[in-house]
């Protein structure tokens, strides 16, 4: 019996995610919860106004997130976290078809839940940090249909070239996303090895894309 992979009872993270998209270049040293609090409200105002967004057009979603996503996100780093140890015998080629069926694991689960994150709102948490701090928690509230949702954003500073905060993971209801990942990753990894972890996320991939292929068609 396939396992399920996490998130995708989750349509609220749509918003999550789209927050993590949008934007226009962005400020070195704009503070970590300014940063969030922008981009949720872009998302949300995106949310409202695309239609294609609003009706689940996996493919619109899709490239709005390959479009803005990684300047907001350090994936290697969630690739990494989440494979757990075993990143470190992985080889460049292992490691560089992880992090693609990864990320077009969560973009997927991210896209399909996109029609159902409407009329939401959100407000930011005080945060506490100190200016000297590389790594900082911003909590959000989203509300919507239901209960209001607790979401936490990791973020860390990154130096050089493109410096600023980039997210590295996410907390929804109490649940770290990438803690989440990891131990069904480690799960996989111990019975059929990282290769058999990468045909595992290619196979759930290929899937999700023949689903997205038969809902269009219907």
């Amino acid at each position: 019996m396939k396992r399920r992979f996490v998130l995708q009872s989750l349509p609220i993270l749509g918003a999550a995610v789209l927050s993590l998209r949008m934007g226009l270049a962005w400020a070195a040293d704009e503070a970590p919860d300014a940063l969030i609090k922008r981009l949720t409200k872009e998302a949300i105002d995106l949310i409202q106004a695309d239609k294609g967004v609003q009706a689940g057009d996996v493919s619109r979603i899709m490239e709005l997130t390959e479009q803005k996503v990684m300047p907001h996100v350090d994936f290697q780093r969630m690739t990494a976290s989440a494979v757990g140890p075993a990143w470190r015998q992985a080889t460049p080629d292992q490691r560089a078809r992880l992090q693609t069926e990864f990320k077009t694991l969560l973009v997927r689960t991210y896209a399909g839940a996109m029609s159902q994150a409407k009329n939401l709102t959100f407000s930011v948490q005080p945060m506490r940090s100190m200016p000297q701090d590389k790594e900082v928690t911003v909590r959000t509230l989203i509300k919507g249909r239901g209960d209001p949702v607790q979401l936490d954003y990791r973020l860390e500073r990154t130096p050089g070239e493109g410096a600023g905060w980039k997210i590295y993971n996410l907390n929804v209801l109490g649940v770290w996303l990438v803690d989440t990942y990891r131990s069904q990753f480690s799960e996989e990894i111990n019975a059929k090895g990282i290769d058999g972890l990468i045909a595992t996320l290619a196979e759930r991939n290929k899937a999700n894309a023949a689903g997205d292929t038969k809902s269009a068609k219907g």
